[in-house]
């Protein structure tokens, strides 16, 4: 379809012609015209920034093919070259308008793939999740003497739950006297908390004011609002309710305020490559904005319908009413500038794929049925490297607002601080966007990666599991902090920290992700509304603004460290090197052959020993590049690489064997599209630019699309 000099694929044409223009302020001339205009006056500037990229890239390749690696000398030479730039002074964040769930609330966040409707509509309803399901659900209640799952419920792990959830009200809500396991009665009469005790003594909460309101069915407490930190938990009360019945106090449930905030994901978690893909993620982004997203499953022989939840009410101390959303305040994250798409071209050339994202999805806020209070609406933008792509977004962003009639500032921004040029310049990328800036974070799995390809012909990468204990990185976790607190972005945004990636390991998460918290984090992500609900005690145990206060004057992390590459110490043994590999070659090709054959951007992977991790494309671009480097510096031999894949590629057949969509990899290794993709990701990982998997990834799910398989090339080229 031709439209305002450009070309544009009929199924995003008519999507946006049919279904998101129509009432707007937007007509369409308006917005093909805008979309136009964007292309012209800042792809060039996208270009430029991207050569700019691969040519420092180029120098720091020449000078480790030249050089030891010297840290006062590297950093010298990094300077020279524009890599590190002057930290400025003075920086403020000035952003209005934000929402309370992204400016003032600490609490977690869920990042979750857009082109599922149902996990979409899972993570933006997961504001709200059930205490009692969370603990009966997970291994937070071991399956010992008796407290087995099963397959019906079973009173004795429900009595444990109970009793959980009593030592969690205990140190969250602590009673005057006595103990919430004591309680036989709640109520709120006059205004006041009371509680009886089963010695029939009477008792309030050790902090009145934590008591916000209630709801009353018949003349008795139905709901009983409670607040710490800004969250809320509700006991509710219903004696006639299974679960409520046995409890002597007819407490049914304990309802936690969970995910605050939740990023709708187009980029990282999201396989979609063509218009069909692109108008899937554009149209669920839109029935968020509008409200009336649905999605209809199979559950128990029975169809389902999910839909956004409806906000809660409750009648305050004082009698007033208060409404507080039952939903999570959504932010949505885009593509890189490094993406380009053929959906909409320009003088027969793809335009950025990030300018198209911005169009439609800031097109569709003029739909927001009250998901934003201030009229805001929150772009996440990965994948940056250094302050002046920083304002390019933020250019693109003020373009964008005035081609669709938005207030200068609607459209914020949230960096991600996962590429290194970034981390190191993380002051100066925000002194960019200070009148729009709303959220960094640190993303510790694409930064791992990131540092591995800058780094690729430093030396031999150490493992995995030793990157964890490096300089850079926990570097790179206090300066990120450092730098939001010397800003006050803490004070109308978010400091963000990385995903808990091991979904059904609740216990341990629930034992360590505090950490976060007392690292100076308004916010950190985590794999399900489950995990929202238990990781949001941790924002109850921990008072986060008080935190950051303390932090806040403290001595800045030395950025420097930020520099210094996790290589090997020493040579490991061939047992080790061979392991390493294994591991690394399933993780790449479990998530691969979902990626490239069903067209699945996120999911859980079975590692070797059989622990599920939410895997997307930021592991895989730490396992690929990780097997890129040992390539490279002779610590694994290509004929090594290649036998190991074909033996861990039966591992993966069998680990998928229930799956009836998927297709075997072992069988014919030369007839899997998937599987030429995992090890094309290796040869050409030192050549990708950085790192990026993208490019393969897209490349073939197109062809897994149109029946095509071809051999792995060592040789990048672009799309």
């Amino acid at each position: 379809m031709a439209v305002s000099g450009l070309q544009v694929d009929e199924k995003i044409y008519n999507l946006v012609q049919d279904e998101i223009l129509p009432g707007t302020p937007v007509n369409p001339d308006q917005f093909w015209d805008g979309l136009s205009g964007l292309v012209k006056g800042y792809a060039p500037k996208c270009h430029t920034l991207l050569e700019e990229r691969d040519a420092i890239q180029g120098k720091i390749d020449d000078w480790h093919r030249a050089n030891a690696l010297e840290p006062e000398s590297y950093k010298d030479f990094l300077t020279s070259i524009g890599y590190i730039l002057p930290e400025p002074q003075n920086v403020t964040v000035s952003t209005a308008n934000v929402d309370s769930e992204i400016g003032t609330m600490a609490g977690p966040q869920l990042v979750v793939p857009i082109n599922n409707a149902r996990y979409a509509l899972n993570a933006a309803n997961a504001r709200w999740g059930s205490l009692y399901d969370a603990l009966y659900g997970t291994n937070i209640i071991p399956e010992t003497d008796g407290c087995e799952k099963g397959n019906k419920y079973n009173p004795t792990r429900g009595a444990a739950v109970v009793a959980k959830a009593a030592e969690i009200l205990n140190e969250i809500f602590p009673l005057s006297s006595g103990s919430h396991s004591d309680v036989v009665a709640y109520s709120t009469a006059n205004g006041k908390f009371e509680c009886t005790l089963s010695d029939g003594t009477t008792a309030g909460l050790a902090d009145p004011s934590k008591f916000v309101g209630h709801n009353n069915t018949d003349g008795s407490p139905s709901e009983i609002w409670l607040v710490n930190n800004n969250l809320h938990m509700v006991l509710h009360l219903d004696k006639n309710d299974p679960i409520g019945a046995v409890h002597p106090a007819g407490l049914k449930d304990v309802e936690v305020e969970a995910a605050v905030s939740t990023i709708m994901d187009c980029e990282d978690s999201v396989a979609a490559v063509d218009a069909e893909d692109k108008a899937e993620v554009y149209r669920n982004w839109l029935g968020l904005m509008k409200g009336d997203l649905s999605a209809s499953f199979m559950k128990g022989g029975s169809e389902m319908v999910r839909k956004l939840n409806a906000d809660k009410a409750f009648e305050s101390v004082d009698g007033q009413e208060v409404t507080i959303s039952g939903r999570s305040q959504m932010l949505i994250r885009h593509v890189g500038h490094h993406m380009m798409t053929d959906i909409v071209t320009i003088d027969g050339q793809m335009i950025p794929e990030g300018f198209l994202d911005a169009m439609v999805t800031c097109a569709c806020a003029h739909h927001d049925g009250g998901t934003s209070q201030t009229g805001s609406m929150y772009v996440v933008k990965p994948k940056q490297h250094g302050p002046s792509e920083v304002a390019l977004t933020g250019e693109v962003l003020g373009a964008v607002e005035n081609a669709l009639s938005l207030a200068p500032q609607t459209l914020k921004m949230g960096i991600m601080d996962e590429e290194r040029r970034t981390s190191v310049n993380l002051k100066a990328c925000i002194a960019e966007v200070t009148d729009r800036v709303v959220f960094i974070n640190t993303g510790f799995l694409d930064r791992t990666g990131d540092d591995m390809h800058t780094a690729m012909l430093a030396g031999p990468s150490c493992t995995k599991g030793e990157v964890k204990k490096s300089l850079w990185l926990n570097t790179y976790e206090d300066s990120n902090v450092d730098a939001g607190l010397s800003t006050g972005l803490n004070k109308c945004g978010q400091i963000g920290k990385g995903m808990w990636a091991a979904p059904d390991e609740m216990a341990e998460m629930l034992a360590v992700k505090g950490a976060h918290l007392e690292q100076g984090a308004t916010t950190s992500w985590v794999p399900s509304p489950t995990a929202a609900t238990l990781h949001a005690l941790h924002y109850h145990q921990t008072d986060v603004s008080s935190t950051q206060a303390e932090l806040s004057s403290r001595t800045p992390a030395d950025r420097n460290n930020l520099l210094v590459p996790a290589l090997m110490d020493a040579p490991l043994s061939a047992d080790a090197v061979q392991l390493e590999l294994d591991l690394n070659a399933q993780s790449v090709l479990g998530y691969v052959v979902r990626w490239v054959d069903q067209g699945i951007g996120c999911s859980k992977v079975p590692d070797l020993h059989g622990v599920g991790l939410m895997e997307d494309r930021a592991t895989l671009r730490i396992s690929s590049q990780l097997l890129a480097n040992w390539l490279q510096h002779g610590v694994i031999t290509e004929d090594q690489l290649v036998s190991t894949f074909e033996r861990v590629a039966a591992v993966v057949d069998e680990q998928n064997s229930g799956d009836a969509l998927y297709k075997p990899m072992a069988p014919a290794p030369e007839k899997s599209t998937a599987y030429q993709a995992a090890l094309e990701l290796i040869l050409q990982g030192t050549q990708a630019p950085n790192g990026y998997t993208e490019y393969v990834l897209h490349k073939r799910r197109r062809e897994a699309k149109a029946g095509v398989v071809t051999p792995a090339s060592k040789t990048w080229t672009p799309l």
